[in-house]
């Protein structure tokens, strides 16, 4: 009597994916979630972690409100004083201009006195316009503006302008020997300088 072969048995099924252990083409099986880390879910932040300011870095509030009163006040006071410079400022300039326009009325007033005195001949009329020129150098010297047309002194470029020089045998070289037109003031406070002429060495 012959035996029939038995059939051979069917490999079994890979419960992951149905294919054969690690074959590359069998999908990869799926991964199991982490499990979290202990502790309850969307727990707010510990106070005083990195990046966050404790309680002790925060300034009370009725501390800051008075910061900010002392600011406003502080701002304020900066204003009003800058105000008040101005005006006073502005007044200083006014009476400072009064008190120059005041001085020049006698002037004025000598120079009219001289004007009608025409008729009684030249040299009283000359005399007179002298006078108020003498009273009018009086006033700039009053002021701080002394006249300078001095002559025979060294050049001194803080005091003198010079126009032209000249060969005068009788001079030193550099020396002043002619006004042309008067300075008013003193060096670092003029109105303007001495127009001289300055005698040059001779060739």
């Amino acid at each position: 009597m012959t035996n029939s072969p038995e059939p051979e048995p069917e490999p079994a099924e890979n419960s992951s994916g149905g294919g054969w252990p690690n074959d590359p083409a069998a999908p990869n099986p799926p991964v199991a979630p982490k499990p979290d880390a202990p502790g309850p879910p969307n727990s707010p932040p510990t106070p005083g972690g990195p990046g966050e300011p404790g309680e002790a870095d925060l300034v009370p509030a009725a501390e800051l409100d008075e910061l900010r009163d002392r600011w406003r006040r502080a701002l304020a006071d900066l204003d009003n004083l800058r105000k008040r410079q101005t005006k006073e400022l502005a007044r200083e300039r006014d009476s400072e201009r009064a008190r120059v326009a005041g001085a020049w009325l006698p002037v004025v007033d000598n120079l009219e006195l001289a004007l009608s005195h025409t008729e009684s001949g030249t040299d009283s009329l000359i005399q007179g316009v002298k006078a108020v020129r003498d009273q009018a150098v009086d006033i700039l010297d009053r002021l701080g503006f002394p006249r300078d047309d001095e002559t025979g002194v060294p050049f001194d470029p803080l005091r003198h302008e010079a126009v032209t020089v000249v060969e005068d045998p009788e001079a030193e070289p550099g020396t002043v020997v002619q006004c042309l037109r008067p300075g008013y003031g003193t060096p670092g406070r003029q109105l303007r300088p001495m127009a001289a002429v300055v005698s040059k060495r001779q060739e």
